[in-house]
């Protein structure tokens, strides 16, 4: 195979990668667009082998290892994400992530070896670049993972003079790659990827809670440019392709997320050290709620005009978008206007609530993002809280310092009446109380969200 088809058949996968994030930009399309990619994932791949093999400047060594790295990944990759769960979906996007930049690290440290005193200085430049954000990809990646999967605690980690530590590793990472130009050895370039690594965990560390999918955002843009500056070292135009479209939607995707979350990028990963202490209850107050039965969330809902149902994680960790839906349409079909408030990180990653109801076959024309639902609030008659807490929390508007301050949320508290489905009063996963639980004007139902709504449902064809 020539080059220049070489490069035409790798300039059609790149176009199927760019159609693969239009359609990923819409749930409507995103099962085309998923597919799109994946078909452009599987020529970019293919053509290597047939290039290759020709006796080209890419000649194909050790074939039966690559064939067999192959399958061990096909034999971990395909039953992780088939057997994965909606809940779990950002944790397996932490962890794929992670591997991309490390793989990309990898293979930069293999061709600065293979190169030697051969390389330019572009070429050691690019692998220097790809090394250190490869590795605080892959580091920083690991540690998001563990967050999100509670294997470690949520909460922001901080210990005194933490500023001055990033900042100084930070330094001596740039130190080591200024050492791995100038020296050209292989102990600076394993000293250089150790403090890398190091540097991500520390990266990662200060940032808690609901700003831990902002974080993984950033560092798949990361992930992106290493793939792009490794295209250069290999002079693979594919590669530069790729890494440079994950790079820019990664970029942007992380941009649109921190405005949602209301707060700047900086503030996102280093507020920790500078957020201000809450102010805690006195010891000993017990504060009551009003719980409610499903026979008393059928009758709000069945004198409702209009209703809004807020979905969160905990719909997604029970599994009840199927009932949820039924619900609403019981809804419709008594002539109440039923519509969904979507927050634009509800769920820990955006598209998340998307994702969960087109697969109850919800209809698009019920969806209402954020800036839309919130104006209608005062003419809500019942607010349905399904598993948020953090989207809905006053905090984010009435208590400076804490985790979510300044976040836009869904205004509920304006709603007539507000009902919350919670398994306990447990806080979200910021970690702060929710005050509109002591809303008088808030009713909680305790128990598993679809056990619940399927009560709810029953309790409601009765009246």
């Amino acid at each position: 195979m020539s080059r220049a088809i070489y490069d035409l058949i790798g300039l059609s996968a790149g176009v199927c990668f760019i159609l693969a994030l239009k359609g990923l930009s819409h749930p409507r399309t995103a099962r085309r667009g998923n597919l799109i990619g994946a078909l452009g994932a599987t020529i970019a791949t293919l053509v290597v082998f047939f290039y290759a093999s020709e006796g080209s400047s890419l000649p194909l060594n050790n074939l039966g290892w690559i064939l067999g790295a192959m399958v061990v990944g096909l034999l971990i990759g395909v039953p992780a994400a088939r057997k994965v769960q909606m809940t779990q979906m950002p944790q397996l996007v932490a962890l794929f992530n992670g591997v991309g930049g490390g793989a990309a690290a990898l293979v930069a440290i293999v061709e600065y070896l293979k190169l030697g005193d051969g390389a330019t200085v572009a070429e050691v430049v690019a692998t220097v670049f790809t090394v250190i954000v490869g590795c605080v990809s892959f580091s920083g990646s690991i540690i998001t993972f563990m967050k999100l999967q509670e294997l470690m605690t949520t909460r922001p980690v901080v210990f005194p003079g933490g500023r001055f530590v990033i900042a100084g590793t930070l330094v001596a990472v740039l130190a080591s790659g200024g050492w791995v130009i100038s020296a050209l050895g292989t102990t600076p370039l394993l000293v250089l990827a150790g403090l890398s690594l190091l540097f991500g965990v520390l990266f990662v560390l200060p940032v808690g809670g609901a700003d831990v999918p902002i974080v993984i955002s950033l560092l798949n843009a990361f992930t992106g440019l290493t793939v792009a500056a490794s295209g250069y070292v290999l002079d693979s135009t594919l590669l530069i392709i790729a890494g440079t479209l994950v790079g820019a939607s990664g970029t942007i995707l992380t941009r649109l997320m921190a405005e949602a979350m209301g707060r700047s990028l900086f503030g996102t990963l280093f507020g920790a050290f500078t957020a201000k202490p809450q102010d805690v209850a006195i010891g000993g107050e017990t504060r009551t709620v009003r719980s409610g039965s499903p026979d008393d969330v059928a009758i709000l809902l069945n004198y409702a005009r209009r209703v809004v149902i807020v979905p969160g994680f905990g719909l997604a960790v029970a599994q009840a978008q199927h009932t949820v839906r039924e619900l609403a349409d019981l809804l419709s079909a008594k002539g109440i206007d039923v519509a969904y408030g979507i927050h634009p990180v509800a769920g820990r990653m955006p598209g998340h609530m998307n994702v969960l109801l087109a697969e109850a076959n919800v209809p698009y024309e019920q969806l209402a993002e954020m800036d839309e639902v919130n104006p209608t609030f005062p003419q809500t008659d019942v607010a349905l809280i399904i598993g948020a807490n953090d989207v809905v929390n006053p905090a984010a508007k009435t208590t400076p310092g804490c985790p979510i301050y300044g976040m836009p949320i869904l205004d509920v508290s304006l709603a007539g009446n507000v009902i919350f489905l919670k398994r306990s009063m447990r806080p979200g996963f910021a970690g702060i109380e929710n005050e509109l639980l002591y809303d008088p004007k808030t009713t909680l139902l305790f128990g598993d969200a679809k056990a619940s709504l399927t009560k709810v449902v029953g309790a409601l064809k009765s009246l």
